[in-house]
């Protein structure tokens, strides 16, 4: 009877730490989703950006997913057939009291290619475009101005989309944590895809935080007249 009695007593404690610790996680959980925030963007293979993105300090967590398309939960085949409408894309959320919207915009134009407009890298096709989804009038303002940004600093028009926000659906399991899955054929693939190689040709001379470069008036009105000319 006395070796019931410590059984059950050594359950109940068990019992009661773990569900201390549930608690704390809830809580833990919670705190996170009141503060926190979330952003959905395109750049081609999801296992790239959502590997890069969550390297980022501030960022809480990337999901790779689907958005932009015409039917509900749609597969990996059918995004892929390029028939639904979706853009891979990753959902990223993040703590604004450590990194901005702003700031996040940066870091993903820095792993995308901003002048491509038929796919990215070796990923061709409108599904794997690069874009910014952006969920209100504040993401649209700060896209933009980014955008206009990146153009000046690298010298050309930049093709990435700025697309209203939808219904961001998240991939199956298997495209989770890709890189961390099935590192050996990840870095195959990113390696023979051409995105690092691409990445150090756009981005190594360029200062992305540094000052658009100044125009001469000569150009300034020159572009002025380009612009006036397609409107």
């Amino acid at each position: 009877m006395r070796k019931i009695a410590v059984m059950m007593m050594a359950v109940l404690v068990s019992f009661g730490i773990y569900t201390a610790k549930a608690e704390d996680a809830m809580k833990k959980e919670a705190a996170v989703t009141e503060n926190h925030k979330t952003a959905v963007f395109a750049g081609g293979c999801f296992w790239c950006l959502e590997s890069d993105l969550k390297e980022v300090a501030g960022v809480i967590s990337v999901y790779s997913g689907y958005s932009g398309g015409n039917i509900a939960d749609p597969s990996y085949e059918m995004v892929s057939s390029g028939t639904t409408g979706h853009l891979e894309a990753v959902e990223v959320t993040y703590d604004p009291e450590k990194i901005s919207y702003e700031t996040l915009l940066d870091y993903f134009w820095q792993n995308v290619d901003p002048l491509d407009e038929g796919g990215q890298f070796c990923d061709r096709g409108d599904q794997y475009r690069a874009a910014i989804f952006y969920a209100d009038d504040a993401e649209k303002s700060a896209a933009e101005k980014s955008r206009d940004h990146v153009a000046e600093v690298l010298g050309e028009e930049v093709k990435t989309l700025l697309l209203e926000s939808k219904a961001f659906y998240r991939a199956e399991d298997y495209h989770q944590g890709y890189s961390k899955k099935n590192p050996i054929r990840y870095k195959y693939y990113r390696q023979s895809c051409g995105r690092d190689r691409r990445m150090k040709e756009l981005w190594e001379e360029k200062d992305i935080n540094a000052p658009a470069p100044v125009q001469d008036e000569g150009v300034q009105e020159e572009k002025a007249e380009e612009k006036s000319g397609t409107e």
